[in-house]
């Protein structure tokens, strides 16, 4: 239930093109820790990631737990839609995604950095979950203590796959 169906480092090792082939046309993303650090603005990196999600043909959309001006602020200059106060890991917000893209479970994945929000809500809707380690480790303090077990699952997670650290891929 904890464990992501892949886990890389970053988003950019994401093989986007590979998932795109096998049938996926939209992807969920959270945005803190995911995107960009912990309460940035849009930068560079994200543009130029979702600038190519886009030109291989993907629909997007942010689903996350913050308000609405965070969100939309994070949106509009990538102009994908969004879900905010999603209460992850309920359901609904993944649910809306899907709905707001015109995606279904089958070819939606979904693409976050916490494993008891954003993986476990994915992994209860029935989503093609994605973990990324955090960009930033400067965070709130309920994220930083919710870190302190995530170790245990990444490690678990590994040690199921035979991964050594630094290996993410199950492939």
């Amino acid at each position: 239930m904890f464990y992501p169906k892949r886990y890389y480092d970053k988003k950019e090792d994401i093989p986007v093109e590979e998932y795109y082939k096998q049938g996926y046309r939209g992807i969920l993303f959270d945005i803190d820790n995911t995107l960009v650090p912990h309460d940035e603005p849009v930068d560079e990196a994200a543009e130029i990631f979702v600038e190519k999600l886009h030109r291989i043909g993907f629909r997007i959309c942010l689903i996350s737990n913050n308000d609405k001006e965070r969100v939309k602020m994070f949106a509009d200059p990538l102009g994908v839609q969004y879900v905010y106060k999603a209460w992850k890991p309920a359901r609904r917000g993944y649910l809306e995604g899907m709905a707001i893209l015109h995606t279904n479970l089958e070819n939606t994945l979904f693409v976050g950095d916490q494993i008891f929000t954003d993986i476990w809500g994915a992994n209860r809707t029935g989503l093609h979950s994605i973990l990324l380690d955090p960009i930033n480790p400067k965070e709130e303090i309920q994220i930083i203590l919710k870190r302190i077990p995530e170790k245990l699952v990444k490690w678990l997670y590994r040690k199921k796959n035979d991964l050594k650290k630094g290996e993410y891929d199950t492939k």
